[in-house]
């Protein structure tokens, strides 16, 4: 069928349906075309005939607007290399590659070759790599595993610079023979999307205190920063009496404020659950593929330098990261958190001359 026949078929279809029917209002809404529209392609059928219905087809696109054929080459290489990419994650990564498009320009070429949802950009990954025999990348393999892409929406978070809000949480990483059960305790600073992580065989107040002790606190330290307020949800290694609970003992220590997640509320602490998601998609899945680990340092070994590239290599499309990575992040939002800490403290001291 030509290109001018795919265009006058479903008008002769929308003028044929109505005729059966004699309803046009039902073979209207049954061919997805308004009134109007019928009415339209009416006239201009008993004035002209099939030739008048080819004329008011989409007008020719005006080539010399396009971008230019390299970067467009390189958007559908893209496609196949990161198929599980949207368009505003393959824009920020083109662009530290010295390709500058837009997102909506990353999907008007997706929509030019047929790639603009998930499930294409698959089917063009499984067909080059069948044509060409080529050895799938780690990023390649995971997008040809999963189903479907997941989607999920989380509440939103008041949080106005770095150090203002972190949040915590235990993930379950799985029982590994030889090693035992593994889990994560893992911080992510609501703002400006910084991450820590680190395994224990067991979750309990203590293992949750030692990440904040061992990586969280000392980081903010040495960026001249205080972590203000850590939101958690009510497991037991969060929540507890002070005086014989650690965690709960070392906030007070470090003088954080601790804010619990609303009862039967999980996806207020989203941010953590998207994260979790990442984490599982980008280093376990990969990481337990192409390794047999013995013990949970080797495993922690590996999850560092993840992190590290997680963190100062990865761009991010959260809401205030805007394509950078997440310390990058950070460290564009030092100035802009001591003063909001200076106008904090002078509030706060106001309060106490008034008292």
């Amino acid at each position: 069928m030509s290109t001018e026949e795919k265009i006058i078929k479903p008008k002769l279809g929308l003028l044929e349906l109505a005729k059966q029917l004699g309803n046009v209002s039902q073979a209207c809404k049954v061919m997805g075309y308004s009134r109007d529209s019928f009415y339209r392609f009416k006239e201009l059928y008993e004035q002209g005939g099939e030739l008048a219905l080819q004329e008011i087809s989409r007008k020719k696109p005006i080539l010399k607007n396009r971008i230019g054929e390299e970067i467009e080459k390189a958007v559908v290489a893209m496609a196949t290399e990161l198929p599980a990419y949207g368009q505003l994650r393959v824009s920020n990564e083109l662009k530290k590659r010295g390709t500058f498009i837009s997102p909506g320009g990353v999907r008007s070429v997706w929509l030019r070759h047929d790639l603009e949802t998930f499930k294409k950009r698959l089917k063009a990954l499984e067909a080059k790599s069948a044509q060409d025999g080529f050895v799938l990348t780690e990023a390649q393999l995971q997008a040809l595993e999963r189903a479907k892409e997941e989607k999920q929406a989380h509440g939103e978070i008041e949080t106005h610079h770095p150090g203002y809000l972190g949040a915590q949480d235990t993930y379950y990483v799985g029982s590994v023979k030889g090693i035992g059960r593994i889990y994560a305790q893992t911080f992510i600073d609501t703002y400006c999307k910084v991450a820590f992580v680190k395994l224990y065989d067991r979750k309990n107040a203590i293992t949750a205190a030692d990440l904040l002790n061992d990586r969280v606190i000392p980081f903010f330290q040495q960026k001249g920063l205080p972590l203000l307020r850590i939101l958690t949800d009510r497991g037991t290694e969060y929540c507890g009496k002070r005086e014989h609970h650690e965690y709960q003992l070392y906030l007070t220590i470090e003088d954080i404020d601790h804010t619990r997640t609303k009862a039967k509320s999980p996806q207020t602490n989203g941010i953590c659950e998207r994260f979790h998601k990442t984490m599982q998609n980008e280093f376990f899945f990969v990481a337990f593929r192409k390794k047999v680990y013995r013990s949970i340092e080797e495993l922690q070994d590996d999850l560092d330098q993840w992190i590290g590239w997680y963190n100062t290599e990865r761009t991010h499309t959260g809401k205030h990261c805007y394509g950078k990575t997440p310390l990058q992040t950070f460290e564009d939002s030092i100035l802009l958190a001591k003063e909001k800490l200076i106008d904090h403290n002078e509030l706060k001291g106001s309060f106490q001359v008034s008292d």
